[in-house]
């Protein structure tokens, strides 16, 4: 019959807990009160850690855009004498190795100036001269129209993504009423305007346009000299590729013509050029734990000795030792893990305000959701909290002799 009258393990667990919310509705003045300190822990260490994944991946985004996305490797071939030479055979060569390898996304490069015929006269804009895998290798992101694609290579007028002082001087027309510029080139010719690049705005007016369609209107002087190609690859067979298409370049070239391919994405400079960011922020999170766990440890030891007479009693009806240090310990479990849903729900209004995301985001255009790991780590931490917060009141707690307890 004694059997028959025990608990489940699982009824004991849901008893302890619900006795635990019972004492925290009972004692909540001084529960709330003893939780502001970890609800605003949470808040703060869910918010670094939010905050530090939009950081994170604008930089990431920031470093692509300039660098390319890893691994991407960098082609290039110049004479030592500094004389132009014919890079037909080099770039079959590269067509070539590019099929063989199955290399995905593939760009060439130039940079050059052309003379555009705006309204208010002739200006020399900065041009780059690129293929459409640019736009992924790169992630350009349009802030009006569209970026290249596979058919704007056809294109009898050519195309132009163009920057925002371009813009502006042709008076921020609605891009879908296809504006036009004069491009004065060697031959000149009417293009286009396609796209406003929303990263590439500086002071100068700039843009950027299919390679093909740049050397048929730039001066061929201008770009002689340059023969330079973007490829990405994956990043484990970076280090493989670039010395297979160097030595396969290299007997394309006449003598005295120097090959380079080397990765020049910014995953390249370290083993992780991120983390130093992510150091910062765990070392700000935590200190933040440390500093809430130790005020509620304190608040929580002072507390127990108020209700040693309480427990005494408890005691003396007879509640074990085990049950008594459960249910105190529970006691901070339960009310730090409310404080932490508090915390993470004033993380999550934080971190997804518009304000803040601008501030932080550094021109990013897709800007990432609340991490999740942000908001189970706010929690996991509370709770971790509440246990360790709890484990030395609870010790305290069944230290006390019964008789003394209920004396006290």
């Amino acid at each position: 019959m004694s059997g028959s009258n025990r608990q489940s393990p699982l009824a004991a667990l849901v008893g302890s807990f619900s006795e635990a919310w019972a004492e925290v509705r009972i004692h909540r003045t001084r529960v709330l009160l003893s939780l502001i300190g970890v609800a605003v822990a949470v808040t703060a260490i869910t918010s670094v850690v939010g905050l530090g994944a939009i950081v994170e991946q604008s930089l990431q985004v920031s470093n692509e855009r300039n660098g390319g996305r890893p691994a991407a490797l960098g082609i290039a071939a110049y004479s030592n004498s500094g004389a132009a030479f014919d890079a037909t055979e080099f770039e079959t060569t590269l067509d070539s190795a590019i099929d063989r390898y199955k290399i995905r996304y593939h760009t060439g490069s130039l940079n050059g100036q052309l003379s555009v015929q705006f309204v208010g006269g002739a200006s020399i804009v900065n041009t780059m001269a690129i293929d459409v895998d640019y736009g992924t290798m790169h992630r350009v992101s349009v802030k009006k129209g569209s970026w290249f694609v596979d058919a704007d290579v056809d294109r009898l007028a050519p195309g132009l993504v163009v920057n925002g002082p371009f813009w502006a001087l042709m008076g921020s027309p609605d891009l879908r009423t296809h504006p036009t510029v004069r491009l004065l080139g060697a031959h000149p010719v009417t293009a286009v305007v396609i796209g406003v690049n929303a990263a590439q705005d500086g002071d100068m007016p700039g843009m950027m346009m299919l390679t093909d369609a740049f050397r048929a209107v730039a001066n061929p002087a201008d770009y002689a000299g340059q023969v330079q190609f973007e490829a990405w690859v994956p990043p484990s067979m970076a280090k493989k590729l670039s010395s297979r298409l160097r030595s396969e370049l290299s007997a394309s070239v006449p003598a005295g013509v120097d090959v380079q391919v080397n990765r020049q994405d910014y995953a390249a400079y370290g083993d992780d050029p991120l983390g130093p960011i992510r150091i910062a922020v765990g070392g700000v999170a935590g200190l933040v734990l440390f500093l809430g766990a130790l005020g509620l440890v304190n608040i929580s030891l002072v507390t127990v000795r108020q209700r040693i007479r309480e427990i005494g009693i408890r005691r003396s009806f007879g509640a074990t030792a085990g049950r008594v240090f459960f249910a105190v310990m529970m006691e901070s479990v339960v009310a730090t893990a409310a404080a932490g849903v508090v915390g993470v729900g004033v993380a999550v209004a934080i971190v997804e305000n518009p304000w803040v995301q601008e501030k932080l985001s550094q021109g990013l255009t897709e800007l990432p959701s609340f991490p999740i790991g942000a908001a189970l780590f706010g929690l996991g931490a509370a709770t971790i909290v509440g246990a360790l917060a709890g484990l030395l009141p609870a010790i305290a707690a069944v230290r006390f002799k019964v008789i003394d307890a209920i004396r006290y």
